[in-house]
């Protein structure tokens, strides 16, 4: 039996890699795992939630000395697009196990990008050596061919997800998340598109992360008064809560790679907004239609969703 350390973006409320650590824990479950160990933002609630053991962010080393594979996904934990830091911070981790010889598998990850030299030559080493690599979209994998290092194509984690049965209510669903490009121009052209294609529909506004979406889901909320179309916004919502909430969709316009996701899964009408080239990479794969965020005209966008 085998001792796991799991290593995400976990305990910070982010419906995606909520879900994909427990799709994670179910199939280290089914393989008889002695022990499951995550690495958490607040490892009291992880615990409780998927009743396996935590630790603390910088607190790892103790969990990994005492394990035998270290996965490290799925998600985006490799890029520095973010922040030079978080890629620093995941490579530590995968860096400490090697340093205490156990094996690194990684998840269903999306590589990159990384534009910092030193960042790409880490990352490099530290798949070269890895036991294990899925990755979840062909760019990702081509980069890493590129560096002369072998990956299994897999689907995201949330593909493998039961969904509860489809009860599509005729609901326009709006996810948004707070970016530098979301501004009031942005808002405004937005809702004016959904009150010209979705005047007659119920408008639901999701949160899936309260820290980062919930200010501007409420912002877009009161926006769409202005043009007389009412809208309820959901938020501190649970996973299943989330998936219950997509399924009743009948069209899905999302900014959120992991609400594009659900979406697709779910069978709803589904149009991205690019905010990150793991959103593009999802459009492309699966023909969705994709604004962009600095666009001022979402025409050609929402008549190709509208006939999907």
């Amino acid at each position: 039996m085998t001792k796991y350390v799991v290593s995400g973006y976990i305990g910070f409320d982010n419906f995606g890699d909520e879900a994909i650590a427990k799709v994670l824990i179910d199939k280290l479950r089914q393989e008889n795992a002695e022990k499951i160990t995550l690495i958490s933002y607040n490892p009291k609630k992880t615990a409780e939630l998927y009743g396996v053991n935590s630790c603390e962010m910088l607190k790892f080393l103790p969990e990994i000395i005492n394990s035998d594979v270290l996965i490290s996904g799925g998600g985006s934990l490799l890029q520095d697009v973010t922040s030079i830091k978080s890629l620093l911070y995941y490579l530590s981790v995968i860096y400490s196990a090697y340093l205490f010889g156990k094996e690194v598998e990684i998840f269903a990850q999306g590589i990159g990008p990384i534009k910092s030299k030193i960042g790409q030559f880490l990352t490099k080493i530290a798949l070269k050596n890895a036991s294990k690599i899925t990755i979840r979209d062909i760019k990702s994998q081509e980069l890493l061919k590129s560096w002369g290092i072998s990956s299994e194509l897999v689907k995201d984690p949330i593909f493998s997800v039961e969904l509860p049965q489809k009860h599509n209510t005729g609901t326009v669903g709006v996810q948004l998340r707070s970016w530098n490009g979301a501004d009031e121009r942005f808002l405004e052209n937005l809702a004016k598109k959904i009150q010209e294609n979705f005047a007659d529909k119920t408008i639901e506004i999701l949160s899936l992360q309260d820290s980062a979406d919930l200010e501007i889901c409420k912002k877009f909320s009161s926006i769409l008064k202005k043009y007389n179309m009412e809208s309820n916004v959901y938020y501190n919502l649970s996973v299943n809560e989330i998936f219950e909430k997509i399924t009743e969709l009948e069209y899905l316009v999302a900014m959120r790679f992991h609400a594009g996701v659900a979406g697709i899964k779910a069978g709803v009408k589904t149009l991205m907004i690019n905010y990150d080239p793991k959103v593009q990479k999802l459009a492309e794969e699966y023909n969705l239609p994709l604004i962009e965020i600095n666009s001022n005209d979402f025409s050609k966008e929402f008549d190709k969703l509208l006939n999907k």
